[in-house]
């Protein structure tokens, strides 16, 4: 008997020793297929990359997934407690592994198994496993695995400190809504930063990561509650908060305000989508996406405001000019139209319009009901808001509304100022048009709208329209012959003029009224929009001249060697002729437009700054009574500065006596030019005043003419007129900086002679060495009437009826 037993018991040790033997060479070759867990001490999580104005507001975020670096110091004490009390108790006293914990999760589910139960198992990862497994292993549910994370956390834990395992888990964990760690996730459900949440609030984020979309605010939010509740009775548990308070936080709602995406500033989708270009063009799409970059901008929340009004105002009322085109959409009118209406999205980024369909129509009137409120969750609200809309309330249309709408038609209505449950009719502009404004001493961009709305069409009319300029080119033109000799009273002879051109054709230049002044001051021929003058002068001087101008002026890359192009019949954008008049106001210095200011990456360095002056000075740690530093301006001098203050004062005459005269209600000193292109396809009016520089655009995206009359004078020069006046307002006008060495004299604007002072006279600026006409010398006068300019093929016109109007 002894014997036996004895045999037993050696069998059985020997078989223990097998046994152990075979786990210590399966642990021994599941370690060696580790991944490199060092990789951890190096890790850089995907950050948001963060876009702000000029003054700190937040702009855009933009992030594949959306995740804010927060160090594990910084982030408060009841967030780790909420996660601690939720996850891993006893996370600063184990080893990496939970040994009773592991005890107590199997007597759990053992205990489950006898009752029967058929519930998720019950696990006892740490902290530090759930790190192995986040950033090293898959998801995987197999043994192998769990050793795995084990023998990872084991080996972690030796490498890292607490803190620096509770940091990486803290900003790396998913919690729903696209949110990767807790300072993400505290914007993204209660648009807070993590110091502003409450105890309630860290209780919730604390209960998400055992499953987000078991416990999604809106779809489940019992389970959401129940859950979060747990988490604060275990922080009671622990010691952190009393169970007085506990009861009290679980009184409160979960008070879920999911944070939207994109643009945070409805006026400035433009702008913002534009800066995401740029930041794609320069890092990539992985860093913009998760390279945590703080972007700082040019953007003026405040002016991009006054952009956006005085462009949807001015688009809004040409296009009520030309009558009702259309209802949006037309719905079945049954028990409940809210459901119906509810499924058709309006323009976001139009919040003072809203949905209505129409319920009922008299002879001009129509009763009319309001798009429901739909909650954060998607659900629509329950309460059915109706209005009236009174023809006496749409005076833009001459047809009685009885006859224009039907029941069922889906329109877009405003409230009317003052009057509850009186509502106009509006709707979305078939025109389409542009504003940039920019600081002209650096090219920052103050405001840049793109359209009507971004919702309805992502094009950018400010960036990438190409249009036609027109006459809003000439001052260009202007600039190069008064850089090459000639004065603001020299006289240029308007008169017909011929083009044969290569083929055989003729292109035969004409004014906006279809006459001739004979002979007419260069001043007189910007301020009046002359083209055939623009033309005789673009000839003398030399189409290689002026496509130098325009390239120095960055309003074309390589323009054709044709005495069209004069006249602006190339196609440019927006923001860069703006730039070009930028340039022109900043004394000749290039100006390069910028949307962005500074970049910094995610520890804070900046990799990025569009102000590029040396100041070595500038970096003095103390003063110790130096004067001011010295900023040297490396930019180039493309225009002599004389130069462009007499282009500068030819302009102010055009908004005083010429084509824009709509400007004059700014009430400041403004310099600018109108621009209209063949059959009033586009309109512009391109200025600036000493403080600002701003470029408007009018035109459909198809071109197509807008009709008689419709010219930069008459469309664009108002809205230039709207928003500088608004941008503007509180600031003391003042005036353009003659610059040292010029003389004004007092001249005829007819004839260029010099006069005595007063009278219909003009003041005008000369350089040294120049001055009124003793004469009059007019180009072009000893020419036959009509000229016939033989010309290489180089000088073929572009295009038939190329060219600008006014």
């Amino acid at each position: 008997m002894f014997r036996l037993l004895s045999w037993l018991f050696g069998f059985g040790v020997f078989s223990g020793l097998i046994v152990l033997g075979g786990v210590a060479w399966y642990v021994a070759m599941l370690n060696e297929d580790l991944p490199d867990y060092t990789a951890l001490m190096d890790y850089q999580p995907p950050v948001t990359t963060r876009v702000h104005a000029a003054d700190g507001v937040l702009l855009a975020e933009f992030a594949r997934e959306r995740r804010l670096f927060q160090p594990v110091e910084t982030i408060p004490p009841m967030v780790i407690e909420a996660f601690l009390s939720a996850e891993d108790k006893d996370f600063y006293s184990h080893f990496g592994i939970d040994v009773a914990g592991v005890f107590r999760a199997a007597r759990d589910n053992v205990m489950q198994a006898v009752d029967g139960g058929s519930g998720n198992l019950v696990g006892a990862s740490t902290i530090t496993q759930q790190v192995a497994k986040n950033f090293l292993l898959t998801s995987d549910q197999t043994w192998d695995r769990k050793i795995k994370e084990a023998l990872l956390a084991l080996r972690i834990e030796n490498a890292m400190t607490k803190d620096e395992i509770l940091e990486l888990y803290l900003n790396e964990i998913f919690l729903g809504l696209n949110s990767y760690g807790v300072a993400a996730a505290a914007l993204n459900y209660f648009d807070k930063a993590l110091y502003e949440l409450t105890y309630a609030e860290a209780a919730y984020l604390a209960a998400l990561p055992k499953g987000p979309s078991n416990y999604h605010p809106f779809r489940r939010p019992e389970a959401a509650i129940e859950r979060r509740n747990w988490v604060l009775d275990r922080m009671a548990e622990n010691g952190y908060i009393t169970l007085e308070e506990a009861s009290a936080y679980k009184n409160e709602n979960l008070n879920v305000i999911p944070r939207a995406g994109g643009s945070q500033l409805y006026s400035a989708e433009y702008f913002t989508e534009d800066v995401r270009r740029q930041l794609a063009e320069l890092y990539g799409e992985d860093t913009l996406y998760g390279g945590g970059m703080s972007v700082r901008t040019s953007l003026d929340p405040q002016m991009q405001l006054h952009a956006r009004k005085a462009l949807m105002d001015g688009l809004i009322d040409f296009d009520q000019r030309r009558g009702f085109h259309g209802v949006e959409d037309t719905i079945e009118i049954g028990e409940d139209w809210g459901g119906a209406l509810a499924g058709i999205s309006p323009l976001g980024d139009v919040p003072e319009w809203t949905l209505a369909v129409v319920l009922s129509t008299e002879a001009n009137s129509a009763q009319i009901g309001l798009r429901p409120i739909i909650d954060v969750d998607g659900r629509v609200s329950s309460e059915r808001i109706t209005g009236t809309l009174p023809g006496s309330a749409v005076s833009w249309v001459s047809e009685p509304l009885g006859q224009l709408l039907s029941v069922g038609d889906v329109i877009y209505v405003e409230p009317v100022a003052g009057e509850e449950g009186i509502y106009t009719l509006r709707q979305v502009p078939e025109i389409e048009g542009a504003i940039v404004a920019m600081d002209p001493r650096t090219g920052r961009v103050l405001a840049l709208v793109g359209g009507f709305s971004f919702a309805e069409s992502e094009f950018n009319r400010a960036t990438q329209a190409m249009r036609q300029p027109g006459s809003s080119f000439k001052p260009i033109v202007y600039a190069a012959a008064l850089d090459n000799g000639y004065t603001p009273a020299s006289v240029i002879l308007d008169a017909p003029l011929e083009v044969v051109n290569a083929d055989g054709s003729v292109w035969e230049p004409e004014n906006y009224a279809r006459q001739f002044y004979g002979p007419q001051t260069l001043r007189r021929g910007i301020e009046l929009s002359r083209n055939v003058m623009t033309v005789r002068l673009a000839r003398d001087l030399g189409m290689p001249m002026i496509e130098e101008y325009s390239r120095l002026f960055g309003v074309y890359d390589d323009m054709p060697h044709v005495l069209a192009m004069a006249l602006g019949a190339g196609e440019t954008t927006v923001m860069r002729l703006t730039a070009a008049y930028a340039t022109i106001a900043n004394g000749g210095r290039k100006i390069t437009p910028t949307l962005i200011d500074r970049i910094q990456d995610r520890y804070g360095d900046t990799i990025y700054r569009h102000d590029e002056r040396i100041c070595e000075a500038c970096q003095q740690a103390e003063w110790h009574g130096q004067g001011a530093p010295m900023i040297i301006d490396s930019r180039a001098q493309v225009l002599d500065p004389m130069t462009a203050y007499q282009v500068t004062s030819m302009m102010e005459g055009v908004v005083q006596r010429g084509t824009g005269t709509a400007v004059r209600a700014v009430g400041r000193p403004v310099a600018g030019k109108t621009g209209t292109t063949n059959d009033y396809k586009d309109a512009w009016f391109v200025g600036f005043t000493p403080e600002l520089a701003v470029g408007v655009y009018v035109g459909y995206d198809t071109p197509r003419s807008m009709g008689s009359s419709s010219t930069g004078g008459e469309l664009a020069a108002p809205i230039f007129a709207d928003f500088v006046s608004a941008a503007l307002e509180g600031v003391p006008p003042t005036r353009f900086q003659v610059p040292q060495g010029m003389h004004t004299d007092w001249i005829d604007p007819a004839t260029g002679v010099g006069i005595v002072a007063g009278g219909s006279g003009v003041q005008e600026a000369f350089k040294p060495g120049t001055g009124p006409n003793l004469m009059t010398s007019v180009i072009g006068v000893n020419s036959r009437a009509f000229d016939n300019i033989q010309t290489g093929a180089s000088q073929q016109q572009p295009m038939f009826g190329a060219g600008s109007l006014f």
